[in-house]
This record gives structure tokens, sequence and C-alpha cells, in this order.
């Protein structure tokens, strides 16, 4: 908790992910909810909204609404669910949570939080009726002066402001923002602000900009990196002369917090995939231990079965038995080392490469299959639960190059970037050395990441040719092209690097808005 406390989110991630095996251990549902909750809040706080979804739905399940104590949980985990939900825009699913978070709650002040979010909901399906009688509800209940009745009292006139575009909300706004003011509340002023600055987009610029100015002055002040964005955003848009000056701030900082937040999500998706790795290593020790028990156990039986056919038996048949006792332990020794060397392979390639291929999907791809997703996430599942149950089950086929090149490049397309491949045929990578397989795996993951980042690409189209010993590449797309000042960067330069690495030249030609041709020259010998 200290450590969530001092923002510490992915080192508490890592103890409450512990802290809940524990508890699972244990059979303690209730800390395993708390350990949840926690980490689904820390999802949420990052971005990963499916992830607090998934994890706020599996506290809910070690929670029993008949237990009090437990009741009291339940309003944070729907609040939670809600929350995430109302930001991946599915508001009417949003609601009946809401309402869950509500009926569960017991604290006035949750209770009233959990209420202005569902009137923010209920704005954002544009249900302006509902939101607004039960806004009025609320003021109605909070103490007036207070930074509690700013917030709801801006969040009513931007409703009413919405559902009838006549209607002129500035005499609230300015009522709540003096209250902000007077109590200092920085959050509540930024809020006030960014209102004001919509209100007159539209009806005064100059206005407009200097609320935005206001916003992102205060949003310096107290760390919201979003709501800087947002203002320069408005700023940008709203002046030539803005946009020459805040636009260099405003891509530096959309970079780093998108850069952050990635990092974050794969940082706890590595946690929570280590965290299952240990566990099933430990429930695979176990597994051997309680087998080698057994065995020792068998042994005992015939050796004692054994000792008592000496006494009948002439001398050769004791060195008979030694003899085979030899050779039964040093069969079971072998048994073991080659149980590990199997499952310690089967780890790497089937769940590990299949996982990391997963992760590399969710964050190069522009319109992600969440069915899919889920689809080859349950097969991983599946084949790592097998490796623990059929130790003996044959490796997989391995898959071929061709197929591998296809599924690497495949989840760079979308709805408005297609991909095409040309002599990707599986005989055009026959005797091709694996190092050059690899190799020109990480090529072609260096040009689609720079292509999607950097080039706005419609059409890419990747060929390869094979003529005598020599291997080409051909590399073609639509964009924006290279520009100079890119030319070192890190991504071109690794590229330019694997291929001389391998003996080969790599040729770029490219004008600035015309799109980018490479070529790449491999020899095979």
């Amino acid at each position: 908790m200290l450590l969530l406390e001092n923002g510490n989110m992915d080192s508490s991630f890592l103890y409450f992910e512990k802290a809940k095996e524990q508890f699972l251990l244990a059979k303690d549902d209730f800390n395993v909810a708390k350990c949840l909750i926690h980490m689904g809040v820390n999802l949420y706080e990052v971005g990963d909204y499916f992830g607090a979804q998934e994890t706020s739905l599996e506290a809910a399940k070690y929670l029993d609404p008949k237990i009090a104590e437990q009741r009291s949980l339940l309003c944070h985990v729907y609040n939670n669910i809600a929350n995430a939900t109302d930001d991946l825009k599915h508001y009417n699913q949003a609601i009946p949570y809401y309402h869950l978070a509500i009926q569960y709650s017991t604290i006035k002040a949750n209770t009233l939080t959990y209420k202005n979010n569902l009137t923010v909901c209920l704005r954002n399906a544009k249900y302006y009726t509902e939101s607004i009688k039960l806004s009025k509800e609320i003021l109605s209940k909070v103490a007036k002066g207070t930074t509690e009745y700013a917030k709801f009292l801006n969040n009513l006139a931007k409703t009413q402001w919405l559902a009838n575009n006549t209607y002129n909300p500035v005499p609230l706004f300015q009522q709540a923002l003096t209250i902000r003011v007077n109590e200092k509340d920085l959050w509540g002023q930024n809020s006030s602000y960014a209102s004001l600055a919509k209100y007159y987009e539209k009806k005064s610029a100059d206005s407009s900009i200097y609320y935005l100015n206001k916003q992102y002055n205060v949003a310096k002040a107290i760390g919201s990196a979003d709501d800087q964005l947002n203002a320069l955003r408005g700023l940008i848009k709203s002046n030539a002369l803005y946009s020459q000056r805040y636009l260099s701030t405003y891509l530096a900082l959309n970079d780093s917090i998108q850069q952050a937040r990635a990092a974050a999500k794969n940082q706890f998706a590595l946690i929570r995939y280590e965290v299952e790795k240990n566990k099933t290593e430990n429930l695979r020790l176990e597994k051997e231990n309680a087998e080698k028990q057994n065995r020792l156990i068998r042994q005992r039986v015939i050796t004692g079965a054994s000792i008592f056919l000496l006494v009948l038996v002439a001398g050769g048949g004791t060195l008979w038995y030694k003899r085979r006792k030899q050779r039964l332990e040093l069969e079971a020794e072998n048994k073991v080392k080659e149980t590990q060397l199997h499952l310690s392979k089967k780890v790497h390639d089937v769940v590990a490469n299949d996982i990391y291929h997963v992760m590399t999907e969710v964050e190069y791809r522009d319109d992600l299959d969440r069915e899919g997703l889920l689809d080859k996430l349950e097969i991983i599942y599946n084949q790592s639960r097998d490796i623990s149950h059929n130790v003996d089950q044959r490796p997989t086929d391995e898959v071929p190059y061709n197929e591998q090149i296809s599924t690497l490049l495949k989840p760079y397309s979308s709805n408005y970037r297609r991909i095409s491949i040309a002599g990707n045929d599986a005989e055009q990578w026959d005797d091709v050395s694996k190092r050059i397989k690899e190799e020109i795996k990480h090529v072609l993951q260096e040009l689609m990441v720079n292509m999607k980042k950097h080039s706005g690409a419609e059409q890419v189209v990747v060929r390869f040719e094979k003529s005598g010993q020599q291997l080409k590449i051909f590399y073609k797309d639509n964009g924006v092209g290279l520009p100079t000042e890119s030319a070192q960067g890190k991504g071109v330069a690794n590229t330019v690097s694997r291929i001389e690495n391998l003996g080969g030249e790599i040729i770029f030609a490219s004008e600035p808005g015309k799109g980018l041709s490479i070529t790449a020259n491999i020899p095979l010998i």
C-alpha cells in the first residue's frame, strides 16, 4: 500500500500479485479480492482499460454480497469497472455498473462520487434529462461553498448547455470557479477553465484562448499531463501563432505519455507472466517430488522383497539383482533429466515465444481484434497447461518460415493500411541459413515499426527474390518518405547494421512526401 501511495505502481502491482498468490494458497478470498481491487485501479491509472475491467471482474468473484464487510468492497469494484467501460466509450454498458456501485456504497461521500460519475456517463450517452435530474438531486445534498458543491455545479451547467445550446452556462461555471479559487482547489480550477474554454471555443476566440492558457498553467502546476495536452490541443487549433509556438511541446509531451503508458502496460503484463510462470514451475517441482517419493516407496518395497528372495536364491541371483537395481536407478535418473530438458524447451518454445508475439501485436496494431487475441491467449494457456499434464508429448512441428514471415507482417495491416507480400513461397527459403532468416525477421520488424510510426503509408509492398547466391528484399510504401534528418535514426541504423553484418548492402531511395523504397542484397554463401 505504501508503494501505491508513493506512486510506485509497478512495484506495488508486483507485490499485490505476490500477496494475491499467498492469499489464494491460504483460501483467504477477502484479501485476494482486496489485492485484485488495487491491481485493477493500477491498470486503470495507466490506461489499460481492458485489463482494469478483467481484473476488477475477477475481484468480484471473490466477494460475497451477503457478508457486510465484503459488500463494502463491491462498490469500489463496480465503480472501477464502470470507469474503465466509460473510458472505452461503451456508455450503455457502464451505466449498470455505476448503479451497482451506488447500491453497495455505505459511505455518503463515495455515494455522491459514484452518482456524479453516473451523471457524466449519462451525459456522454446523451441521456441529458436523466443526467440533469440526478445532478440536481446531488446538489441538494451538498453544502454550498464546498469544493464538492463546485464540482457538481460545474457538471450540471455543462450538461444543461450540451442539452440546449442556447443555454448560457457561464454564470454557473464562474460560480463554481470562484469557490474553487477561494478553496485553493487547483484540480477543480483546471476543470473550470476547461469548461469555460470549451464553451467559448466557437463564440469568442480570445476568451477561449484566455481560459486555455489558464488551464495549461494550472495543469502544469498539478502535474496533469493529459490536461496539459488538452489545453495545448485547444491552443493549437485556435490560432496559427499558437500552432507554431506549442506544436513541438504538444508532440513531445504526447509521445512521452504514450511511451510511459505503453511501458507500464508491458511491465504489468510481464509481472503477471513471470508470477504465473513461477507458479507453474513450483507446481511442476511439487509433482516431481511426489513422483520421486512414490518411486522411493516402490523401490523400498522391491528392496524388501528382494532381500527376502536373497535368502532363497543362490549367489548368482544376488549378482543379478544388484545389476538390475543399478540399471533401474540409471534409467530413472536419465528419465528425470530428459523430462527436465523437455519441459524447459517446451516452456520457452510454446509459451514465451507465443506470448512475445501477442505482446507485439497488441503494441503495434491499431485495429486490435480482441476476440482473436483472447483465442490466442486461450491457446497459449492450454499449451502451457498441457506441459504439466503430458511431459512425454512430442514437440510441436516447426512453423514454415514463409508462414512466420506472413504472421510477422500481418499485425501491421489495418482498415486503412494494406500490406502486400510477394515471393514468399516456401521453396524461396530453401538453403537460406537460420542466421540469415532470423536477421531478416528483425529487419522486417524494424521496417514495419518505422513505417507505422512515421510514414503514414496506406500501401506497403514487400517482395523477396532469390537469384543465384543472392537474396534480394524489396520494400516500398506510399508514405511521407524519409526526411534527411531521420536518416540516422535508431530503427534505420539497426536495419543497416543487420544487413551489413550479413555481408550485404542496403539502399534507401526517398523523397519527402513521395514514399520510401528500400533494396537489400544479402549473399547466401
